[in-house]
């Protein structure tokens, strides 16, 4: 690999969850792209035998983020959802104010939904993955 790349690479990989966050959403609006992971069809799949409980099993690939306490760093936890959503001050103020009602997220990647739940509760939030 080029200098470059090794340099890039060294410092993407010291970024925190919000940095990288705010990283993604500065090179969509660059590059006018949109970042989403590839999805690969193959059409339907045939089912296994007991086929119900097996896709009963199966974790699902999307999952919704919601703040269920937001601890006593409330102030804290209004920036980091204020970083994650785009949203105002009253948005995000009344999101963790609702007691797990409203989604912080929803049907994001269950990787992305990972690195939300981290960061919430970095500053203090009480977080359910549904």
């Amino acid at each position: 690999m080029s200098d470059k790349i090794t340099q890039v690479i060294d410092l993407i990989s010291n970024m925190t969850v919000l940095e990288l966050n705010e990283l993604r959403k500065a090179i969509e609006e660059k590059f006018d792209v949109k970042a989403a992971a590839p999805v690969a069809f193959a059409g339907p799949m045939p089912a296994a035998a007991g086929g119900g409980a097996a896709a009963a099993a199966e974790e699902p690939s999307t999952v919704s983020i919601f703040i269920k306490d937001p601890g006593a760093k409330k102030i804290e936890v209004i920036k980091v959802v204020r970083e994650l959503t785009g949203l105002g001050l009253k948005e995000a103020k009344d999101l963790v104010e609702s007691g797990g009602k409203t989604p912080v997220k929803e049907n994001v990647e269950k990787a992305e939904g990972d690195k939300i739940k981290a960061a919430l509760e970095a500053a203090g939030a009480v977080v359910e993955v549904k």
